[in-house]
């Protein structure tokens, strides 16, 4: 009784690509575990950084999540003649070396955005080397997905801060003045009632809205709607639904000190106040999702004859 090739071909397949991905995960460990190591206990315990680690678990469980389709994608590019992978082969080199270069620079520079940004490049590299083109359009999203969690310059974080506060308070001055509250602004400090605040950048920094834009995506991944059109839509909004949730959030601090002091505002509930911020940007991207789904579904039914 003779065997199937093609199930000799998917057996030498993986008898070939497993020595090869253990040694890539050896090499990713030696490489980066020492670089996590040091954010976990330093740059990623800021307030503003802390999404860092979030970011990098959901990225990596999306992988595994998906592990079987991109194994798969490995055998069939295995079992492809050498001449239909040389392509990949010298893109996915290509990109491991841009990726190593990037290491190097950034680990002897002590430039952390650059250091762990290179684990995108020689993590598609190492895709392309080993599991084929297929694997990485498969891992597209987790890579891209990545770019949230890397430190971005301070210079970039100062400059677009600021501005970013001071629309914030202007907003949560506008609303709670209308709402007939005490209220008045001068630059990102807000004087209500007896009490003056300022709009830290964790309540209305560049980082509170990558994490929100973040979140949203991970949204889109998820569900995975057919249309683009609102696939794209949605992405789009997600930069007002996260600016509006962090309206709330402010508007939320200043009037939990305005009835109940400066130390309640200041203390848990300031912390708390942060659960509400992503509480309040979520729900705001599964309400506007369903508004343009009924929108699209009222647009199909005029439509139809």
């Amino acid at each position: 009784m003779s065997a199937d090739p093609a199930v000799l071909s998917v057996s030498r397949a993986e008898r070939r690509i497993e020595p090869f991905l253990l040694v890539t995960l050896a090499g990713l460990a030696l490489l980066y575990l020492p670089t996590l190591w040091r954010l976990f206990n330093g740059l990623w315990r800021d307030e503003g950084q802390a999404h860092g680690p979030m970011i990098l678990a959901i990225a990596l469980w999306l992988i595994y999540r998906d592990w079987a389709q991109l194994r798969q994608a490995g055998e069939e590019f295995i079992c492809r003649p050498v001449a239909a992978q040389r392509p990949a082969l010298w893109v996915g080199g290509t990109l491991l070396l841009i990726g190593l270069a990037l290491y190097v620079i950034g680990r002897s520079q002590s430039i952390e955005f650059i250091e762990l940004g290179s684990l995108i490049w020689v993590l598609g590299g190492a895709l392309l080397v080993l599991f084929g083109p297929r694997a990485l359009r498969l891992a597209w999203f987790p890579l891209f997905f990545m770019l949230f969690m890397i430190p971005l310059p301070g210079l970039l974080v100062a400059a677009v801060t600021m501005p970013m506060k001071i629309a914030v308070s202007y907003c949560a001055e506008w609303v709670l003045y209308g709402l007939g509250y005490p209220i008045a602004r001068t630059g990102v400090i807000l004087q209500i009632g007896q009490y003056q605040l300022l709009v830290a950048d964790a309540c209305a920094g560049l980082h509170t809205l990558l994490t929100l834009e973040a979140l949203g995506l991970l949204y889109l991944n998820l569900f995975r709607h057919e249309s683009l059109l609102r696939n794209a839509l949605l992405a789009t909004l997600i930069i007002p639904i996260s600016f509006t949730a962090n309206v709330i959030r402010v508007m939320l601090l200043s009037l939990i000190t305005y009835y109940f002091g400066d130390e309640v505002g200041q203390g848990y509930l300031h912390g708390f106040s942060g659960m509400v911020l992503f509480a309040t940007a979520f729900i705001l991207v599964i309400g506007t999702d369903s508004l343009i789904r009924l929108c699209v579904r009222e647009k199909s039914s005029e439509v139809m004859p």
